[in-house]
Formats: structure tokens, C-alpha cells, sequence
């Protein structure tokens, strides 16, 4: 059957081709089409939305380099400051907290006594906490600085009576038992 097909076509092949297609008229067709659908073009430096973002993208820019630009000298005074805090932290802290741990396990002290012990390192802990925040208000404040180290020193020498205290007791009750 397709023997058929194919025969019939390449005999009567000069019928086929006697139609050629018109290009000038198929081009005139395609041109008023893409004229009739062509679009107003508004470059985008004209447009009033355009021209508010890339002023916002500017301003911003110019913020962003002059806070990158002078912020790196804030920060290390800053670090100093901290730094320093930092250090006086650890050393008192660490002071601090052996004594007050000598405190506690004492067997000589009664429990109403350790209580009032600590609400006078309570009271004194939360001046710590009020200064502490005048020092990351206020960087610079040498007096600041100073209030924080007289508040651990205080500290310490509460501590260091209480034990001295209770050591002169037990010398004394030493003293005691040994006379004969």
C-alpha cells in the first residue's frame, strides 16, 4: 500500500510543486502583527521607583562605610576595658569563692549564722551587678573600675575576719584543753 503511495507521489511530483509560497506577503503579516503589539519602552534611569531604591542603596552604602570605618577604634577600647574587667573578674572571683566555700563547711558556724554571712555577700553581690552595668555603660570610668575591685576587696576582708574569728575560738578552746 505505501508502495502505492510513494509511486503515485513521484509521478505526479511537478503537480505538487507548481504552488511556491509568497515570502514577501508572509513577512508583511508577521511585521503588522509585531507593530500593532509594540509596547511603550521607559528606560529605567527615568522611573521615579528606580530612582528611590538606588538613592536607599547609596545612603546605605555610605552609613555601612562610615560605621565600618570608625567602629574598629570604638571596639578595641572596648576589648581594653573588658579585658581588664575580665582579669580583675577572675582573680577576685576565684578568691572570693575559696573563701566563702572555707565559710560554709565550717562546723563551727551555726546555720543562722552562714545564712546571715550570705545575705551580706548577696547585698554585696548586687552592688557588683550595679556597677558592672555602669561599666558596660560608661567603658572609660576608671572610678567605676576602682568601686568594683573596693566591692571585692570588701568582700574578702568580710570573709577574712569571719575566719579569723572563728580560728582565735578555736585557739582558745585549744588552750583550754591542754591546762592542766
Amino acid at each position: 500500500m505505501m508502495d502505492d503511495f510513494e509511486k503515485y507521489i513521484s509521478d505526479n511530483a511537478e503537480a505538487f510543486n507548481t504552488e511556491r509560497a509568497d515570502r514577501d506577503n508572509m513577512w508583511l503579516q508577521i511585521n503588522t502583527v509585531l507593530e500593532a503589539g509594540k509596547t511603550k519602552v521607559v528606560p529605567l534611569y527615568k522611573r521615579k521607583l528606580f530612582l528611590k531604591i538606588a538613592a536607599s542603596l547609596m545612603a546605605l552604602m555610605v552609613i555601612t562605610f562610615f560605621y565600618t570605618h570608625f567602629k574598629p577604634s570604638i571596639v578595641t577600647e572596648n576589648q581594653l576595658a573588658s579585658k581588664e574587667l575580665l582579669e580583675i573578674d577572675m582573680h577576685y572571683k576565684s578568691l572570693v569563692n575559696y573563701q566563702v566555700a572555707l565559710v560554709q563547711k565550717n562546723p563551727k558556724l551555726s546555720t543562722a549564722d552562714k545564712n546571715e554571712f550570705l545575705s551580706f555577700m548577696d547585698e554585696l553581690d548586687a552592688e557588683y551587678l550595679a556597677l558592672k552595668k555602669e561599666m558596660e555603660i560608661n567603658l572609660d570610668n576608671e572610678q567605676v573600675l576602682e568601686a568594683i575591685v573596693a566591692n571585692y576587696k570588701k568582700r574578702i576582708e568580710l570573709i577574712e575576719k569571719l575566719l579569723e574569728r572563728l580560728n582565735e575560738t578555736k585557739k582558745f578552746e585549744q588552750n583550754y584543753e591542754y591546762t592542766l
